[in-house]
């Protein structure tokens, strides 16, 4: 258990190099106690009241076992090709029976179920696998990769020339951007916990406006130890990616949740619950 220090703000992050625009510099930040962890397992680490505000992959809002609310000062998202959320198979799509399955990301699980059923009308066996321990030459002939590891060390097209970018795929099928992982608080804090997390959401959105003048930057000082070229990076983080939520990015979730309820990738659909208010004057 985390225990909570007078006036500490809890903030659970993701350490991708996709994150960085939301997070760079708050390592420096007074009173603010980060917690890095993958996604998929920051929704449990706030449910269990660990943190204040965390960078959760989106589809744990509706499968969190106490409600979880948005808090709309970012998002790590994308409005067509991602480059880091990849399907690779070394045989055609129509032709997938089973997939390997990254653990890292319980949204990008979901959302492929969704798009194979949708594009290909498949269901395949999803098998999951943790991906941070396989070795390059070990990759399964069907795998979803989330992440820098994409990047840094993902199957050759060599070796599977068919490949399905999730991003990509969502907005041909739909339109509309993608949201892979947003900033999510408790929707039952009241007091004390509620004034933590207007803090830190404040926080957060002026690191994130900051930090979007400083994207080359970012990319220079980071990109090699997180496995890219800086030139690469500052493509990924400029012109892929989309951090800050907006209209459509809540239409795409609300959209991304009612499909992957008909799949059964949601089990008891819950309210889509957005902490706006949070951002008001206190």
């Amino acid at each position: 258990m985390v225990h909570l220090t007078e006036n500490e703000l809890r903030l659970g992050v993701v350490s991708y190099l996709n994150t960085l625009p939301l997070i760079d510099g708050l390592e420096k930040a007074e009173g603010v106690r980060i917690f890095s962890e993958v996604p998929s397992m920051l929704a449990g680490i706030l449910e269990a009241g660990e943190t204040d505000l965390s960078l959760c992959s989106v589809i744990d809002q509706q499968r969190a076992a106490v409600p979880l609310a948005l808090v709309p000062v970012g998002q790590i998202g994308c409005d067509g090709a991602t480059w880091t959320v990849r399907l690779f198979s070394r045989r055609p799509l129509a032709e997938i029976q089973d997939v390997a399955c990254d653990t890292d990301s319980h949204t990008s699980v979901a959302l492929l179920r969704v798009l194979l059923l949708e594009q290909q009308g498949l269901t395949p066996t999803l098998v999951p696998i943790q991906a941070r321990n396989t070795a390059m030459a070990d990759w399964p002939d069907v795998v979803l990769l989330i992440g820098d590891k994409v990047v840094r060390s993902g199957p050759s097209v060599e070796t599977h020339p068919f490949q399905l970018d999730l991003g990509a795929a969502w907005h041909e099928l739909t339109g509309l951007p993608f949201v892979f992982a947003s900033w999510f608080c408790r929707a039952d804090i009241d007091g004390p916990a509620r004034d933590r997390v207007r803090r830190l959401a404040m926080i957060v959105d002026h690191a994130r406006r900051r930090n979007a003048r400083r994207i080359p930057n970012i990319a220079h000082q980071h990109a090699e130890a997180h496995g890219w070229r800086a030139d690469q990076a500052i493509e990924y983080l400029n012109s892929r990616l989309r951090f800050e939520c907006t209209p459509r990015s809540i239409e795409s979730m609300r959209v991304f949740f009612e499909a992957a309820a008909k799949i059964d990738g949601i089990s008891d659909p819950q309210p889509f619950r957005i902490a706006d208010d949070l951002l008001a004057p206190a």
